[in-house]
Formats: C-alpha cells, sequence, structure tokens
C-alpha cells in the first residue's frame, strides 16, 4: 500500500503520523469549550461530533458521537467501523465532491486540547514479552530459571485499575508505599525510590462478548490500539507481589496515547508472533498473522533540558498477540466489555538498547544510563518526562499514534502526617 492523498496538504507528508491511510480517532476540546471527537488528518483534527450534528456523517437513526468518548461507535462493531472509515476517507480524499462541506469543520490541533479517546470500562495488563520476561527473571532468579513454567503455555496477566489509566501530558505523582530491603528487619513507608516505566502497546475490545472467544474472533473484537505506559514502583513491587502479583506498584498510573489508531489502519503491517519453543494448546494457537511491526522508542528528559532516546524497539517482539491475550482472557467465560483495555506487557528486544523498561536498561540500577546531559539515571527522578512514541512505516507514508508522554512529580508530603 502506498500514500493515499487528501486535499488537507499536510496530510501528504511522507513522515506525517496522521496521513488519509491512518485517520486514528481522539478527543479534543478548544479553549475551555465542549468536548467533541474528532478525527487526526494532517495537522488538523475533522470535528466528527458537529459533522454528525450536520449531517455530514450519518451512520445509524441515533447519534454516534455525541458524548466525549468513542465508546458508542466501538459497539456497534466491524460493519460500522468499516462504513466510518470509509466514510471519512471519501470526505478527505484528494478530488472530494465535499470538501466545501467538510473545510469548515476542521480544526488546527496546535489549537486544541487533548482528552481521553474513549472510557476505559477495565483494565488487564499482561507480562508477554519473551526478552522483558527472560531479563527480569534472569535478575532475580537467575537464567535457568528466569520463566516461570507457564510462561510458554499462556500469557500471564493481571487485573489492573481503569481508574487510573490517564491521556498523555498527564503530571504523575511519585507513590508512596511500603518499602523493604532484604537487609532491613521491617518495613518502612516512603516514596517509591524505584520508579519506572514499561514501554507499551494497549489493545482496545470493541465489541463485548459474553464466555470463550477463539483467537480469531479475539483479533475481530478488538478495535484499535494505543502506545501505553505502565507506571511501577519497583520497590513497592518487589515487597507487596508475593505471592498474589503486583497490586500498589501498578496503581499510580497508566498513560495512553491520544489518538486510537484503527486495526484497520494498521492492517498492511501484520506479522507473526515468534517461533514457538513449546506448542501452544490449541484454544491458543496462531492464526494467522497477529502482530503488527511497529516501531517504538523512549525518550527521557530531566527538566528544563533536553531528551536522550534510551530505548528502540519493536511491537513484533512479542510472544503473544493482543487477540491471544484476549482469547485466554475470556477461557474462563469472563465477559470482555466495550472499552477494555489489554496493555501488552513490556516490549523488550534482544539487545540492550531495546529493552523497554528502566529496570532492564539499567539492570536492577546496577548499570546506571548515561543521558545526553551527562546525567545519569537508574530509575526516574523528579521532574523528568518520559515519553513513548511509535509509528509504522508504509511505502511513502507513516501511521503514527501522537506522543504518550508524562512528566514525574514529586511525592506529596506523607497523607498520613498528623
Amino acid at each position: 500500500m502506498t500514500l493515499s492523498k487528501s486535499w488537507v496538504a499536510s496530510a501528504n507528508d511522507a513522515n506525517h503520523p496522521f496521513p488519509l491511510n491512518n485517520l486514528p480517532y481522539g478527543v479534543f476540546s478548544v479553549d475551555g469549550s465542549e468536548q467533541h471527537c474528532g478525527v487526526a488528518i494532517g495537522d488538523m483534527i475533522l470535528d466528527v461530533t458537529t459533522a454528525e450534528a450536520e449531517g455530514v456523517i450519518n451512520l445509524d437513526d441515533e447519534p454516534l458521537f455525541d458524548l466525549p468518548f468513542w465508546n458508542p461507535l466501538m459497539e456497534q462493531g466491524p460493519a460500522v467501523w468499516a462504513a466510518l472509515r470509509a466514510r471519512l476517507t471519501y470526505l478527505l480524499a484528494e478530488g472530494s465532491e465535499e470538501q466545501d462541506k467538510v473545510e469548515p469543520l476542521l480544526v488546527p490541533q496546535n489549537a486544541t486540547e487533548l482528552h481521553m479517546p474513549f472510557a476505559v470500562s477495565e483494565y488487564t495488563d499482561f507480562y508477554a514479552g519473551r526478552h522483558h520476561a527472560q531479563n527480569v527473571g534472569t535478575m532475580f532468579r537467575g537464567p535457568e530459571n528466569a520463566l516461570p513454567p507457564n510462561w510458554l503455555h499462556i500469557p500471564i496477566g493481571y487485573n489492573g485499575r481503569a481508574s487510573s489509566v490517564v491521556v498523555s501530558g498527564t503530571d504523575i505523582r511519585r507513590p508512596w508505599g511500603q518499602l523493604k530491603s532484604p537487609d532491613q528487619e521491617k518495613p518502612a513507608f516512603l516514596p517509591s525510590r524505584r520508579f519506572d516505566i514499561e514501554l507499551e502497546m494497549g489493545a482496545i475490545v470493541g465489541t463485548p462478548s459474553e464466555g470463550p472467544i477463539t483467537v480469531q474472533e479475539a483479533d475481530d473484537h478488538i478495535f484499535g490500539y494505543v502506545l501505553l505506559n505502565d507506571w511501577s514502583a519497583r520497590d513497592i513491587q518487589a515487597w507487596e507481589y508475593q505471592p498474589l502479583g503486583p497490586f500498589q506498584a501498578k496503581a499510580t498510573a497508566t498513560s495512553i496515547s491520544p489518538w486510537i489508531v484503527t486495526k484497520a489502519a494498521l492492517e498492511p503491517f501484520r506479522c507473526d508472533t515468534p517461533a514457538r519453543e513449546v506448542p501452544l494448546l490449541d484454544h491458543l494457537k496462531d492464526c494467522g498473522p497477529m502482530l503488527y511491526d511497529i516501531d517504538l522508542s523512549v525518550t527521557m528528559a530531566p527538566e528544563g533540558k533536553p531528551a536522550t532516546t534510551i530505548a528502540r524497539t519493536n511491537y513484533k517482539e512479542m510472544y503473544y498477540s493482543a487477540a491471544q491475550q484476549l482469547a485466554h482472557h475470556s477461557t474462563s467465560g469472563c465477559p470482555m466489555n466495550t472499552g477494555d483495555l489489554l496493555g501488552s506487557g513490556t516490549i523488550s528486544g534482544p539487545t540492550k538498547p531495546e529493552r523497554g523498561s528502566l529496570l532492564e536498561l539499567s539492570w536492577g540500577g546496577k548499570e546506571p544510563l548515561t543521558l545526553n546531559t551527562g546525567e545519569t539515571r537508574s530509575f526516574i527522578e523528579d521532574g523528568d518526562t518520559l515519553t513513548l512514541t511509535g509509528a509504522a512505516k508504509g511505502k511513502g507514508y507513516t501511521i503514527g499514534f501522537g506522543d504518550c508522554t508524562g512528566t514525574v512529580l514529586p511525592a506529596h508530603s506523607s497523607p498520613y502526617a498528623r
């Protein structure tokens, strides 16, 4: 596939993240006005809420875009998703006969504030990146016991907090928690000293399901993808995670990028999961290319200073696809809802520059990173801004997600001080 030309000139730049091939979905406002659903096209946003109100877009007898989130469209299913994409493509394509109707509905992106693009129903985070799991396991259990016995058979996950999912640009307050090092007799209640990121992709469930679904059915249920940063307090996690896994260490915040890139936009970039060391059981077996070739990177910028790229990797490094994760989630009969968010797990590659967390990059703090500023980091310091970026590269075009960024603020004074 090559670049599809638009009458919106900025969308025809081969390196622009939002060409006509993309058409990602978000929510925006201008100068504190009402939040509207919008579609990114080049440097502009098409006001879909107003387009529907004026009859330029009409997909259903009832309005789908009068609320400031995309869930009403998501629950309609693939046929309506395809109809909207076809209509948007026609309206914005070079030579469109309706350009005069659409042009007044465009808003410059740099004049807007972006908001959460969908209402998160539930949030589940997985531990499904082979290189990340191998690295972390090696650090804590040694290379011979790096992977738990179940890891090559199922995508391991845990239920997170939907209430803590925030849109890119939201500041992140350093959390308090119980910390205990091996040489301490008792834990202490302190701000996290080993605050970290996790470079992930988030898959968004569109249509709900009841009971178990196949991997192919799960793929059909997925509406789109976002970049996802699962902020992690490693020291809180080390003390609390036995025997039930992460809890407060992961509850501070999870940041997502502001634009939902649809599965349709990513279709040309499908790729296979890695070769299986152990054959999967039938209900989880691969049924075609279910991953995507998406370049990912992380930058760190100390307060008031330029950013340093600290990691580069690719989504195709995952061991389990989002479809396999969703199918596994449903095996117990667990209902999946419109707006459910599935975090992929940390995406790391086989080499050190491809590691998607500071825990790995600094090898547990033993090998601090040196930034371009000359400063070193083992974990995040107050004032640091972390930014995740991602893009799939086609022939003469780019499919981008928008940045997923957050700045870490100092911890509040103790919430229990009297």
